[in-house]
């Protein structure tokens, strides 16, 4: 209900405040604001799960720059192979340098 003036009454104002809060309440759990507040009281877990979340990233990137590399490298014997003029000898040697070198390090 509305009185005179147009102004809502105080059972509506109040049902638009239940409604809100209600909405900031689904949005916290949704954000998993409680896990995250336990998680920083243990301290270990956070550290492990933090040592996890490292690695992978790490051997992610290592992963992603090999296929890169070999990619790169592959590209560049196509392009020596057309025995273009100046830049078939710079590639050509870009590739014996990193060839000699793949050759230096087998484990």
């Amino acid at each position: 209900m509305h009185d005179h003036v147009g102004n809502p009454s105080a059972d509506e104002k109040m049902n638009v405040m239940y409604n809100l809060t209600l909405k900031w309440a689904h949005q916290l759990e949704q954000s998993r604001i409680t896990e995250y507040s336990e998680l920083l009281y243990r301290p270990w877990s956070l550290i492990w799960r933090n040592i996890l979340a490292g690695t992978a990233r790490g051997v992610g990137i290592a992963i992603g720059f090999t296929f890169f590399a070999a990619t790169i490298i592959y590209i560049l014997q196509i392009l020596g192979a057309l025995n273009l003029p100046i830049i078939g000898d710079y590639i050509a040697d870009i590739v014996r340098i990193v060839q000699r070198q793949l050759e230096l390090n087998t484990y």
